[in-house]
């Protein structure tokens, strides 16, 4: 059986280009961006986030976008005294489109970046371009630039960056994870990979998605069923030029989506 990404049969139509916007947009198109400057961190980092603003009725994609998404893509480029960047996702919610599912954000979403300067105690010029996907009735490519300048005197906490920290996923241990085991198999195309996750409802109908450390790896949507304390979970991984691979189980992350709160599970046991 050979592999087929639906991903990219939804996307190729509208992905002629990515229409370049201004620094200043007024809602010219359905998103507006901009650097949130944050605060200076007692160990020399800088909490920074990116806000995207959107028209009502759209919405954009988490990092993990679903086979019905586009993921987005950030890059730094013409920065100055950037390091490193952390980029701490908020918990996304779950939409239906044309019978696929996608992982996002309505209306407005704050993204907290944690950013490494090269030189500590001086400011830092950031300067991102997003290639992200947006949503309504139809699913459009769009890519934004923001840039701002991050003070080394700033270190009053911003409360609407804090509340996206706040909104993150729960830990592991936070959401009283006991156990995390995978078991690995090998199929015509790839690897099956069936999880069992001991722990706490997170309330409603749990999505869960399951990520890798190699983005020429596709995951297929996570098929997921709770008995009891236990949620079990099966998707397919296959590597997109169809050439073998090794997986890692300290590589695979798994986040739960419930209609209570989020779980970010990184790594997993053999069982």
């Amino acid at each position: 059986m050979k592999m087929s990404f639906s991903i990219f049969a939804l996307a190729l139509p509208i992905l002629a280009a990515f229409p370049e916007t201004s620094e200043a947009q007024a809602f010219e198109t359905p998103v507006n961006a901009e650097i949130l400057s944050g605060w200076r961190m007692a160990d020399g980092t800088h909490m920074a986030a990116i806000q995207l603003t959107l028209v009502e009725g759209w919405k954009t994609y988490w990092r993990a976008p679903g086979d019905g998404g586009i993921p987005p893509h950030i890059t730094w480029q013409g920065s100055r005294n950037l390091d490193a960047v952390d980029t701490k996702w908020p918990t996304p919610i779950v939409f239906e489109e044309n019978g696929l599912r996608s992982i996002g954000y309505k209306n407005q979403v704050i993204v907290p970046v944690q950013i490494t300067p090269k030189r500590v105690g001086q400011n830092i010029e950031v300067s991102a371009k997003l290639e992200i996907g947006i949503c309504k009735d139809v699913c459009l490519p769009e890519t934004v630039k923001v840039k701002g300048t991050l003070s080394s005197e700033t270190s009053k906490i911003a409360p609407s960056i804090a509340a996206a920290l706040a909104a993150q996923p729960f830990s592991a241990q936070e959401a009283q994870v006991r156990s995390a085991v995978c078991h690995l198999s090998a199929t015509e195309d790839g690897i099956r990979l069936e999880a069992h996750i001991t722990m706490p409802s997170a309330g409603g109908s749990e999505f869960s998605v399951i990520e890798t450390n190699n983005p020429m790896l596709w995951v297929s949507e996570t098929q997921s069923q709770r008995k009891g304390q236990t949620l079990h979970l099966t998707s397919d991984i296959m590597h997109f030029e169809e050439k073998p691979f090794l997986l890692s189980r300290d590589a695979i992350r798994i986040t739960v989506l419930g209609a209570s709160y989020g779980v970010d599970i990184q790594g997993c046991t053999a069982g």
